[in-house]
C-alpha cells in the first residue's frame, strides 16, 4: 500500500521524501518495524485473551516423545500464539510490499493457507481437549496440497518459472542439473516447503527456541532473496537472478520483525506458545523461501537446528518401533526426542539448550552466507 504513495506526481515533488517507499531495503525496515510493534503492542491482550478462553493444550507427545517427566507446567501456558504472529506478519506485508506482485501474492497464500490448517489444529487441541488435534494424515495431506499448489504458482510465474527445473548446490557455480523432469521438481520443492513446516513445528518445545532460530534462518535467507533479486548483485555473486525477488525481502523481514514482538512474550517464562498456527505457516514460509532462490539444499545448514529437531523424531521413532521387534521391546537412541529434550534431560537447563541453539543456529547461518562468496 505505501509503496504507491511514490506515485503521486505533485505531491513527491512537493514531499521528496516519499521517494523512499520506492526502495526495498526502506519497505522492508518499514515492514519489519511494523510487525514488532503488532505484536508487542498486542501481546498482552492476546495473552488475556487466550487465557480467558483457556486456550492451553493437553500435553501430546507422551511416549516415545514424553515430556512429561520435563516440566508439565508448560501446559497450563496458552498456545495459538502464532495467530498474533501472522496477523502481524500479514499486516506489514500488505502495508509495505507491492500487492500486485505475484510473488507477494503466493507467500501470502501460503501463510494464511498453512496458518489455518494450524489454527484447526491447535483449536481442536484447545476445545475438544485433543491430544492429536487435526489427525496426522489431514494435516499432511493440507500440507502437501499446499505446497504443491505454491511450488506450482512459482513455476507458473515468468519469473521464477526458468529456474524450478534447476538444482542448485553449494559451493558450485553452475546448476548440478540444469533442466530435471518437471513432475520431480515440483515433488522435490514441495518436499521442501513441507519438511520445512514441521521440522519448524517440531522445534516448538522450548520457551523462545523455535522463534529465535526461525529469525536467524529468515534473515539469512532474506539476504539471498536481496541478491538474487538485484541484478548486478545476482551476476557478480554468480546466483540466479530473479526478477521480482527482492520483494520476497518484505515477507522475510515481515516474518524477522513479528518473531521479535512475539520472543518478546514467548522468552523464559513464557506467557504463551506459537503453537502449530505459526510454527506450520513460517517454516512452510522459509521452505518456499529457498526454493525461490534455489538454496534448498543449502536448508540442511542454514536450517540445522530444526534438521537435528526433526531427524531426532525420525530416528527416535523408527528405532524404537524397530527394536520392539528385534529384541521384545523398545529402546530409545535418545534420552528424549525432539533433541532439545534430550539436552534438558541431560541436565542443561533450559535457557542454556535455547541461548546454545541459538548459538548454533547463528554459526550456520554465516556458513550459509559465506558460500555466496565460496564458489
Amino acid at each position: 500500500m505505501f509503496y504507491y504513495l511514490h506515485h503521486l506526481g505533485s505531491l513527491v515533488e512537493s514531499l521528496s521524501y516519499l521517494r523512499l517507499f520506492r526502495y526495498i531495503t526502506f519497505r522492508a525496515c518499514g515492514a519489519a518495524l511494523t510487525a514488532f510493534l503488532v505484536t508487542l503492542l498486542l501481546g498482552p491482550f492476546v495473552i488475556k485473551l487466550l487465557k480467558r478462553l483457556q486456550a492451553t493444550a493437553p500435553g501430546h507427545m507422551d511416549g516415545v516423545l514424553s515430556t512429561a517427566e520435563l516440566d508439565r507446567s508448560k501446559d497450563k501456558v496458552p498456545t495459538m500464539g502464532g495467530a498474533l504472529i501472522l496477523f502481524g506478519i500479514v499486516v506489514a506485508i500488505l502495508l509495505w510490499a507491492i500487492p500486485h506482485n505475484s510473488l507477494v501474492q503466493v507467500f501470502l497464500g501460503l501463510l494464511v493457507s498453512l496458518g489455518l490448517v494450524g489454527f484447526i489444529d491447535d483449536f481442536r487441541k484447545v476445545v475438544a481437549k485433543s491430544k492429536a488435534g487435526l489427525p496426522g494424515k489431514w494435516k499432511l495431506f493440507f500440507q502437501v496440497l499446499i505446497g504443491l499448489v505454491s511450488v506450482w504458482c512459482l513455476n507458473a510465474t515468468p519469473e521464477t518459472g526458468d529456474n524450478m527445473t534447476k538444482l542448485m548446490v553449494p559451493l558450485l557455480k553452475d546448476p548440478l542439473i540444469e533442466n530435471m523432469a518437471l513432475w520431480i521438481a515440483l515433488a522435490f520443492s514441495c518436499t521442501v516447503v513441507v519438511a520445512s513446516s514441521n521440522a519448524v513445528n517440531l522445534s516448538d518445545g522450548m520457551d523462545g527456541l523455535a522463534i529465535g532460530c526461525v529469525i536467524i534462518c529468515t534473515f539469512t535467507y532474506a539476504c539471498f532473496a536481496y541478491f538474487c533479486g538485484h541484478k548486478y548483485f545476482a551476476l557478480y555473486l554468480q546466483i540466479p537472478h530473479i526478477s521480482g525477488a527482492s520483494e520476497v525481502v518484505v515477507i522475510a523481514t515481515a516474518i524477522i520483525g513479528a518473531g521479535l514482538g512475539f520472543l518478546w512474550h514467548n522468552c523464559y517464562p513464557a506467557a504463551m506458545f506459537m503453537g502449530d498456527t505459526g510454527s506450520l505457516s513460517i517454516g512452510g514460509a522459509i521452505g518456499l523461501i529457498a526454493v525461490l532462490v534455489k538454496q534448498e539444499l543449502l536448508l540442511l545448514i542454514v536450517g540445522g537446528v530444526f534438521v537435528a529437531e526433526a531427524g531426532s523424531v525420525i530416528l527416535q521413532v523408527s528405532w524404537f518401533k524397530l527394536s520392539r521387534r528385534l529384541y521384545g521391546e523398545p529402546r530409545r537412541l535418545f534420552r528424549c526426542a525432539p533433541i532439545h529434550h534430550h539436552f534438558q534431560k541431560a541436565g542443561w537447563k533450559e535457557t542454556q539448550v535455547v541461548i546454545r541453539f541459538w548459538i548454533i543456529a547463528l554459526l550456520l547461518g554465516a556458513v550459509g552466507l559465506a558460500t555466496l562468496k565460496i564458489r
